[in-house]
């Protein structure tokens, strides 16, 4: 199985300041823009903002 070039792996780390991160991937083509997703923080116990960082 070959890998899609157009993919790339970024780390959205939390904006609350825990320290937390998930990784995943994006499609660098059809999202240019740095990725903003609202998922949990198991430090703060709630769904926080997180962004992509470079």
């Amino acid at each position: 199985m070959a890998k899609d070039a157009n993919r790339v792996i970024v780390k959205l780390r939390s904006t609350e300041g825990t320290g937390y991160t998930y990784v995943t991937t994006k499609n660098r083509h059809t999202h240019r823009q740095r990725l903003e997703l609202r998922k949990y923080d198991p430090v703060l116990r709630r769904h926080v903002l997180f962004r992509e960082e470079r």
